[in-house]
């Protein structure tokens, strides 16, 4: 390496993605002063798809953990939840990080028989697990059985009397999550965890002979993604006020449709789930009302993406244009150039 070259994570464009953040980050705070329930309740919803696609997208993207039945930490959220509250007594808001907790106990477990798995066998098995989860909801009669429960008026009007209290209580703990999910995450990726999850990613083979605890740190991210899929499940039926089997574990809603979104926005990205997240919302709120057409364009737009670019729409962005809005790739830079750093690319495998 010459004198003049340096390895830095930071860029002109991290910079500028780092302040719009902290501007985008303050507007959304202030959207309770003036915004409408109806906005609030839109914004929620993008909020906790946006946090499902991250996660699953550290998952699958970093740790090479491709799950389809991320649906069961949804259930096990809402129905926790569910649980604590009329049966507990506990206030909801609090209920939010118990049942993530409950969660991540529970995953331990389950990690170490779907470790035994690998590649297509792991997916499949990660979605039985989800449907054990579903026939044993229907099973259980104190919380609805197969018809579910709804939650009573007296529990919701304990997070605010008025709707729009209720509606502020919700976005702004969703915003909170959100927020300190994708800090998590930063975080976790800029350290030697990061590095680890890099070559998991990679090449698990070589990353063993690298002498990588390989297993460890897939149960550290697999505990991690549930601890914060269950709250977020919690907040989504916080939000609806009635859960069923049917609904709290939903494949087509809390995986396929998260799954579409990470795949649009890029695999093995920190920006992509997000960009997924908000061009899916983009398509729902302009097509939605078009019936069999509005599901036959989602399915055109991702096979188009996964035809034209493997990496998704931010791998476009990235390799086209250097765009990266929070500094986490490292790069060598040369002082003495006259030309602009460019970032190499590595394609993810799941």
């Amino acid at each position: 390496m010459s004198a003049s070259a340096t390895i830095t994570r930071s860029s002109r464009s991290s910079q500028v993605g780092l302040i719009f953040i902290a501007v985008a980050a303050a507007a959304l705070l202030s959207v309770p002063a003036w915004a409408s329930n109806d906005a609030m309740r839109l914004l929620i919803d993008i909020f906790l798809y946006a946090a499902l696609a991250c996660l699953w997208n550290f998952l699958a993207g970093y740790a090479g953990l491709v799950s389809v039945g991320q649906q069961a930490y949804v259930g096990l959220g809402g129905y926790g939840l569910f649980a604590l509250t009329t049966k507990a007594g506990l206030p909801p808001l609090l209920c939010v990080p118990l049942v993530g907790l409950v969660a991540a106990v529970a995953s331990i477990p389950i990690a170490m028989l779907l470790f035994r798995l690998r590649g297509a066998y792991f997916a499949i098995g990660s979605w039985v697990v989800a449907e054990v989860f579903r026939l044993s909801a229907i099973l259980i009669t104190p919380l609805g059985g197969g018809s579910g429960m709804s939650l009573p008026a007296r529990i919701a009007q304990s997070i605010g009397q008025a709707p729009h209290d209720r509606y502020v209580s919700v976005y702004l703990t969703t915003l909170g999550l959100l927020l300190a999910i994708l800090i998590g995450i930063f975080l976790v990726l800029r350290s030697r965890t990061g590095l680890a999850l890099t070559a998991i990613r990679d090449n698990e083979l070589s990353a063993r002979s690298s002498g990588i605890d390989v297993d460890r740190t897939k149960l550290i991210v697999y505990v991690v993604t549930a601890f914060g899929t269950a709250m977020i499940g919690a907040l989504i039926f916080l939000q609806r006020l009635r859960i069923s089997p049917d609904a709290g574990f939903s494949v087509n809603d809390w995986t396929a449709l998260v799954i579409f979104m990470v795949v649009i926005g890029g695999v093995g990205s920190f920006e992509g789930p997000i960009l997924g997240a908000l061009v899916y919302f983009f398509l729902r709120e302009t097509m939605s009302n078009l019936g069999p057409i509005y599901l036959i364009v989602l399915g055109a737009v991702a096979i188009g993406v996964m035809l034209i670019e493997p990496l998704g729409l931010w791998g476009y962005l990235r390799a086209r244009f250097g765009m990266q809005f929070v500094p986490l790739q490292l790069r060598v830079v040369d002082r003495a150039a006259s030309a602009a750093p460019k970032f190499e690319e590595t394609r993810p495998t799941a």
